[in-house]
């Protein structure tokens, strides 16, 4: 194990035209994006004559979306974007519609904004689309945990089946009614207690193959390293439910490696009201969710986009 240093300098904060950038008050290395709500609703106006079917079938309608977000801020602000998320002190933040809107094709617009600011977001072969919505109810037959309610879904990061980078992940909250729980679970990979012993273990950088359930609409197998270097630091590839070992100790080691990032004690749990998004840096967080209390009305509906950095 290793004694984990929380003593780190305080995050910059950052200004410009409609928004300030502070640190997060329930996680020190998160940030918080405070936009001014006459600046989103310009940005609205400005891209209310763009459609969801525009948006998926022009592809350049989307890096305009993010344009337009700029237009109504600076061009500073995408720079403040792009470097938290690539700062290894931070590398997430949280924001919102401020409540001038509880439309859903705004909240594709506004997410489709700010994923164009840090790059393109991959093909989503689950929803044939660049980004996936769906819902967590109260009833599921899923092959997989990602709408089943009332399992805690446990700390991943995304992209494990796919042969492509996934550098970074956007989440964001569409609808939600008679829920209680399911909040977003965080764990930044330099808090986790014992990545000395996981990343110096044996198996540290074996090719464990990844394979996606049906739901996924990938049918590639996939041979992922649970830890590897980017930008000379250490990152983590790994998902409990479709890594497939091939031996007791290997099996062993994937299991041991969840169950204690689990149990970190630097393991946060963040609420996000509807209308508001948290994206992420893919390689160096984790993240899952938690279990939602039995409602038989339970309702709620995400937005997903990952993606990768433009160069």
């Amino acid at each position: 194990m290793c004694a984990v240093d929380v003593r780190k300098e305080s995050l910059p904060v950052f200004s410009g035209s409609g928004y300030t950038i502070q640190p997060h008050e329930r996680h020190e290395r998160l940030y918080t994006i405070e936009l001014d709500p006459e600046a989103v609703q310009k940005f609205l106006e400005d891209v209310k004559g763009i459609s969801d079917e525009q948006l998926e079938y022009i592809p350049y309608q989307r890096l305009l979306t993010a344009q337009a977000l700029l237009n109504v801020l600076d061009d500073d602000f995408q720079t403040y974007v792009t470097t938290i998320l690539n700062d290894r002190r931070s590398g997430g933040f949280t924001a919102g519609v401020e409540g001038t809107t509880m439309d859903a094709q705004d909240y594709v617009k506004f997410s489709t904004a700010f994923s164009h600011l840090a790059g393109i977001p991959n093909f989503d072969a689950m929803s044939k689309k660049y980004y996936a919505r769906f819902f967590v109810q109260h009833t599921d037959d899923s092959d997989s945990y990602l709408r089943q309610a009332y399992r805690r879904f446990t700390l991943h990061t995304d992209g494990t089946y796919v042969d492509e980078p996934t550098d970074w992940l956007l989440m964001m909250k569409m609808e939600e009614e008679n829920a209680t729980g399911g909040h977003s679970r965080l764990l930044h990979l330099d808090e986790w207690e014992d990545l000395d012993y996981y990343r110096s273990h044996a198996l540290a950088d074996y090719p464990f193959t990844y394979k996606a359930p049906a739901s996924k609409n990938v049918s590639e197998d996939v041979q992922r390293e649970t830890f590897y270097t980017w930008n000379n630091e250490t990152c983590i590839c790994f998902i409990d439910q479709f890594v497939y070992p091939e031996t007791i100790k290997q099996a062993q080691y994937l299991k041991d490696l969840s169950q204690s990032m689990e149990n970190s004690a630097n393991l946060v749990e963040l609420e996000l009201p509807a209308g508001d998004l948290v994206m992420l840096n893919n390689r160096f967080w984790l993240h899952g969710r938690g279990a939602f209390e039995e409602n038989t009305n339970l309702h709620r509906e995400l937005l997903r986009q990952r993606g990768r950095f433009s160069k």
